[in-house]
């Protein structure tokens, strides 16, 4: 089975699972703009912010820094962002955003993503009180975004750079595009300099630093992918353009590569990595329906798959897998993945 590029790119694109413009191998073809350069001004981390290969241990690298307040920073992309006043009232399109703000302790004016509903984020209950801004994430509306009087909104640089121009002059737009877990804790620590919330993102930064040095020091030997989809359009998360897939080959055998070729990909290629470990983002349009496993069970070549004829097929929260991409997400993603691997 083969899906074009093209649909894979439209389906990755339509449920926010796009990072850094790069479309994750599967299926369906893979192209990338390539990696996160440095990070915020004046808050390094001294992490390596290119390609995450896993060859870098996080032991490795330097004790976390202070973040010291600012009234702007310069991101890991090179962009200025200088808010007219310190950021209270926030507006999140992007579900780092979210993320960003749970891990300072604040809560959003209003949000397009699931995220917060997590346990381990506000709970379904607290999470219904903030307000939701219609038109989903690909159009969310100007207006509504605007109603809620944002001191800064964030937003995914590839699919929310084209409301700039609306919002200019009435708010501070801040796109951000996450390649690495290094991004994530880039835009993590400005965003809390901005803030003015500098040591709760160096506890952060530390928790999630402290849980992969231990999965990397629990290396497993196991092999696994990350596949996500609907029905059985599917594509396989890539290191380099996935954030949550950036962390795999830290932790275990991740065989599927960022090619950046035009193409496209075969369920034939997933079968010869003899795959002992499948973790399954579900990508549900519409009403909730059957899981990507549920759906691809009657495939002989899925079946043919080790990890499934094991029942080593694991069903995640695309919410925080695929869309979370900061550092409380991460913090997850490892957590559930080690559980798998051993």
């Amino acid at each position: 089975m083969t899906m074009p590029r093209t649909q894979s790119r439209l389906l990755r694109r339509t449920v926010a699972l796009a990072a850094a413009g790069v479309l994750l191998a599967g299926c369906g073809g893979n192209a990338g703009n390539g990696p996160g350069v440095g990070v915020g001004a004046g808050n390094d981390t001294g992490n390596d912010t290119g390609n995450d290969t896993g060859n870098d241990t996080v032991a490795s690298l330097p004790p976390v820094q202070p973040v010291t307040a600012a009234d702007s920073i310069t991101d890991v992309q090179g962009r200025k962002i200088s808010p007219q006043r310190t950021p209270e009232r926030v507006v999140c399109l992007v579900a780092l955003c979210d993320d960003m703000l749970a891990e300072l302790g604040m809560v959003p004016a209003a949000t397009n993503s699931a995220l917060l509903a997590h346990p381990r984020f506000l709970g379904r209950e607290k999470a219904q009180k903030v307000p939701v801004i219609p038109g989903g994430f690909i159009s969310p509306e100007v207006e509504a975004i605007l109603s809620h009087k944002p001191d800064l909104v964030i937003g995914l640089e590839d699919t929310h750079g084209k409301l700039a121009p609306a919002l200019a002059g009435a708010t501070t737009f801040w796109p951000v595009q996450p390649t690495t877990w290094q991004d994530s804790v880039a835009y993590l620590r400005d965003l809390a300099a901005l803030t003015r919330h500098g040591d709760k993102a160096v506890a952060a930064e530390q928790r999630l630093r402290d849980k992969l040095s231990r999965a990397e020091k629990a290396r497993s030997g196991k092999r696994a992918l990350i596949v996500f989809g609907s029905d059985e359009n599917f594509g396989v998360a890539t290191p380099g353009g996935d954030v949550a897939a950036g962390l795999f080959p830290r932790i275990c055998d991740y065989p599927w590569q960022n090619r950046g070729v035009e193409g496209t990909y075969s369920l034939e290629e997933i079968l010869a990595q003899n795959v002992d470990v499948l973790f399954v983002e579900t990508i549900a349009f519409g009403a909730p329906g059957k899981k990507l496993s549920e759906e691809m069970a009657g495939n002989p070549l899925w079946a043919q798959i080790p990890a499934v004829r094991n029942g080593k097929v694991v069903e995640v929260d695309p919410e925080v897998w695929a869309k979370g991409r900061g550092t409380r997400s991460l913090g997850i993603v490892l957590d559930e993945a080690t559980a798998a691997l051993r």
